[in-house]
């Protein structure tokens, strides 16, 4: 079965074409990215086993993009398919579920709806998923479609997790509530570290560290999420690239006296110059705040005050599950700095956290990285969302066969 991927930013397509004979039988035949859609230097990245090319070209929508991209697994030299007709399945990321969804579902009429529904809550992202939907319909009649959420995997916390302690009025009237993202991938290292421990995942107590530019933590419990660190929006919890993470809400009320600016530039301020970038001065990569450090002190700041946060939500964490099995590290910072892992991870030996040095210089790839003498397993392992998109989309897909 040839199942394509797409995964639809605001400016940005990204995609993989699996070809499966089941979950665990399976290749990526071709992947890329269009890049810039509907602004100047638009490009598409692709890669296949044939070929790699990148072409510079305009991409007023993401329709366009779509077009090229299964133009390229069509013809010329990075062909794969013969035609359009041999994708069986396509699955999209949606970043939001809300309420409804808790699980990957066929993308209906009605499914649809419910996403569009779904805009006020995550409006950089679902309205581009949706673009990436319809185009596919249209370019890819008649295959099943098939909806993976972020969302979703955190939709087993229990109530007095998620709820805020606002008038409950705004609850039931606008769902203001945690919700939580990152789902696809902390699922994905759950499983992964299961495997790994060569133990059931429904009798282990995990905390997983997803550290990119986007940061979220996940307490799971018996292979179900029962808390998570971003909240009703990806800018709660930890502190990120741009994102502040956890503040005193007052703060904002604070700078819009103080400052003269206007709700929206606070948020502004709060998702795209704040975090890593706006502590150090220098730089949303943390690549570029290590390197910095020996010499700077804002940037030793960064990475204290990074590894300090970390450190209280797993304590948090380990609270919650009474105790911890594993900890896993994935994502750009968590599969590739042995810096900031061993930051996190230092100080936590009263909690049985006892990281190896030489294990710990691994990056990019699965490996247990604490001592034989820990009680708690600690692991890097690089998430792969995709394939937990391509996965469900196969079950459902072959359920419809």
């Amino acid at each position: 079965m040839n199942i394509l991927v797409v995964n639809c930013g605001s400016s940005t397509v990204k995609y993989q074409l699996f070809r499966m004979e089941d979950e665990d039988r399976y290749e990526v035949v071709a992947r890329g990215i269009v890049e810039r859609i509907g602004i100047p230097g638009s490009r598409l990245e692709h890669r296949s086993a044939l070929d790699t090319f990148v072409e510079d070209r305009p991409v007023p929508n993401h329709r366009v993009a779509l077009e090229l991209v299964i133009a390229a697994l069509t013809s010329g030299k990075t062909r794969v398919l013969s035609g359009v007709g041999e994708i069986d399945a396509v699955g999209h990321r949606v970043v939001h579920g809300g309420e409804k969804f808790t699980g990957s579902v066929l993308i209906t009429d009605e499914v649809l709806e419910a996403i569009r529904a779904c805009a006020d809550l995550a409006p950089l992202h679902n309205p581009p998923n949706i673009l990436g939907i319809e185009a596919c319909q249209e370019l890819i009649p008649g295959v099943p479609q098939v909806a993976v959420f972020d969302t979703a995997f955190h939709g087993t916390l229990p109530e007095y997790a998620y709820i805020y302690a606002i008038p409950y009025e705004y609850y039931e009237k606008y769902r203001i509530r945690r919700y939580g993202f990152h789902g696809t991938s902390h699922r994905y290292v759950a499983e992964r570290a299961a495997k790994m421990m060569g133990r059931p995942l429904a009798e282990l107590r995990l905390i997983t560290c997803h550290m990119g530019s986007g940061v979220s933590f996940a307490a799971i419990l018996h292979g179900k999420s029962i808390d998570t660190s971003m909240g009703f929006t990806p800018l709660e919890g930890l502190v990120m690239g741009t994102r502040c993470g956890d503040i005193d809400p007052a703060i904002v009320f604070f700078l819009m006296e103080k400052e003269g600016l206007s709700a929206k530039e606070v948020e502004e301020i709060l998702n795209k110059k704040s975090g890593v970038l706006g502590i150090s001065g220098i730089s949303s990569d943390t690549r570029d705040i290590e390197d910095a450090a020996p010499h700077n002190h804002r940037a030793r700041l960064t990475l204290d005050i990074i590894a300090y946060r970390a450190k209280k939500y797993i304590g948090a964490y380990y609270a919650i599950l009474g105790g911890l099995d594993g900890l896993v590290f994935t994502a750009g910072i968590g599969e590739n700095s042995p810096y900031i892992r061993k930051s996190i991870c230092s100080g936590l030996e009263h909690l049985g956290i006892l990281i190896d040095d030489e294990r710990n210089t691994v990056r990019r790839k699965e490996a247990l990285i604490s001592r034989d003498d820990s009680r708690v397993q600690v692991m890097v392992i690089p998430t792969n969302e995709e394939l937990v998109i391509a996965r469900d989309t196969w079950r459902i897909a072959r359920g419809m066969r």
